[in-house]
This record gives C-alpha cells, structure tokens and sequence, in this order.
C-alpha cells in the first residue's frame, strides 16, 4: 500500500494545532504541507486508478510548488517583521549577512529551497526506510535550530540570526521526528507500506519552509546532504 504520507500530515496537523501556539511561521508551515500533501495525493491517486507510473504531469507539480513557494516568499517579504528573511542573505559558518536588501536574490533563494526540498525528498524515496530516516535526522536537526532561532539568549550567545516565534516551530519538528519514527517502524525492510508522493512531497517541503524560515536555507545542504545527492544524481542521468 502507498499513500502513508496521509498518516504523516495528519500527525503533523494535529500535533501542532493541539500543543503550537499559532503563529504566522506555523500557519505557513502548516498550509504549504496540507498544500503539497494534497498535490502528492492527487499524482499517487492517477498512479492508482491509471496503473502506471506516470501520475499527475511534472511541469503541473512543478508549478504547484513553485507558485506555493512563491507565495510564501512574497508573504514573508511583505510582512514587516519577516522581510529581513528575504532581504538579507546568510550563510552557514558566518554570523553576519553576506548580501543586505537583496530583494530579488533573497525571494529566489527561498523559491529555490523549498521547490527543492520538495522535489529532494520525493526523488529519494525509493528504497526501504531511506526517505523517512533521513527526514528524521534532518528534523532533528532543525529541532535544535528553530528552538535555538526563536530563544534571544541562546542565539545571541551563538551569534546565529534570532527570530522571533521560531520557537514554535520546534513542536513542529518534534512531530516531525514521532510521526516519522512511527512510520519508519513499518517502512524499514521489508517495507509494509510507502508514503507516497503524498508524504515525500509535503514533508521535503515542510523542510525548505523550516530553513528559509529561521533565516538558515544554505543549512539544508549541509543536513539534507543524502537529499542533495539523490537530487544531483537524478539531474546527471536526466542530463545524460
């Protein structure tokens, strides 16, 4: 059976409406996953009733994401207390912006790594247990960013960008973490379900919100590496 990822979201929902105070950070994060979760739906749904593996179009998919990631870009530009997200440009390592009122720059930066994230995600979920471990060690990490991104003391203290309501987030990553270790029990070999386009999907692009919105998207490379491989890997043989 495929479509676990419905599982996963609603974990995901539920777990951040009951113990997340909301915020503008989890209304996004919330949003862009039942937003993709619903896209994955819908190609794994084709799959299904059409057996083949086609499923919905990629130039639709990749629209979908694109104009979802677009829009929560230009939202968090225009919201005054979030357009330094998009308008200063950082780096991991260095704890100062590299570019300042880089307008086009910053909102093509966050396009850029939540399509990707997305698209990561979906393209490494293949084998066994691979997808969803790796999510869940990037959720931890980002469980330790957004909580020490939202804390004024603690990123003072490592001079890495303090935003304000980031702390929220890390209830999201924490029910990132269960609902993947829950699902990683009955997909490790041999597999008994799959997550789907539904989950893969959702959950890569739960990870790029995640980065760009704690002012760290260059972060992803470093903790999703396995994603970013896969993602080379594929794009080689395509080019190929």
């Amino acid at each position: 059976p495929t479509m676990g990822g419905v599982m996963i979201v609603t974990v995901l929902d539920i777990t951040a409406l009951l113990w997340a105070q909301w915020n503008p950070f989890i209304l996004l994060t919330l949003t862009a996953v039942l937003v993709l979760a619903g896209l994955g739906f819908y190609d794994d749904f084709v799959k299904i009733t059409e057996q083949s593996g086609r499923g919905a179009k990629s130039r639709i998919k990749l629209w979908v994401q694109t104009l979802l990631a677009a829009f929560v870009a230009v939202y968090l530009w225009q919201f005054p207390p979030t357009s330094r997200l998009i308008t200063d440009i950082m780096v991991p390592f260095y704890k100062y912006p590299v570019m300042t009122g880089a307008v086009v720059t910053g909102l093509a930066i966050a396009v850029l790594a939540i399509v990707g994230s997305s698209n990561a995600v979906n393209l490494t979920d293949g084998l066994d247990g691979l997808a969803i471990g790796c999510t869940v060690i990037v959720s931890f990490v980002f469980l330790v960013l957004t909580y020490v991104a939202g804390h004024s003391r603690i990123s003072a203290y490592l001079q890495v960008p303090y935003v304000p309501g980031a702390g929220e987030l890390t209830v999201f990553c924490a029910a990132m973490i269960g609902s993947g270790l829950g699902f990683l029990w009955f997909n490790c070999h041999p597999a008994q379900v799959f997550m789907g386009d539904t989950g893969s999907l959702a959950l890569g692009g739960a990870l790029g919100i995640i980065a760009v919105l704690i002012h760290q998207p260059f972060v992803l490379v470093i903790a999703g590496g396995v994603f970013v491989a896969e993602a080379a890997s594929v794009m080689l043989q395509r080019g190929w």
